[in-house]
């Protein structure tokens, strides 16, 4: 029976854990982009951008207010450090690919994986 060898079970190892790390998901967000957004902000002290305010509220001053007060506090915090704009950026980050992408180059990668395996393995 076949056993991979060193260089062959790290190949398969690496791509295994590549492929569950960043696997998207039917709907949300990879692991890989969970575990940013976490790492980035693991309190949640940072402020996030507010949604716009909906149209159904017409003249709602105070609600306007609110939403200010929530945007000048986001913008007041973005332009404190570098570093702090950098957190929120990674905080508030998505997936930088479409799922079906991602997932058409994982396979392509699992595929060149086998055939890597395969090569050390005929030698």
């Amino acid at each position: 029976m076949w056993q991979p060898n060193r260089a062959q079970w790290s190949i398969i190892w690496s791509i295994a854990v590549l492929a569950i790390l960043v696997w998207p998901p039917a709907n949300g967000r990879n692991l890989i982009t969970i575990a940013v957004n976490f790492l980035a902000d693991p309190a949640n002290t940072l402020p996030t951008l507010p949604a716009p305010l909906p149209m159904s509220l017409d003249d709602n001053g105070d609600a306007v207010t609110a939403h200010d007060a929530e945007l000048a506090e986001y913008y007041r915090a973005l332009d404190r450090s570098p570093t702090t704009r950098w957190r929120m950026r990674l905080k508030e980050g998505t997936d930088p690919l479409a799922p079906t992408m991602e997932r058409q180059l994982l396979v392509g990668l699992i595929v060149l994986g086998a055939l890597g395996v395969w090569r050390i393995n005929s030698r």
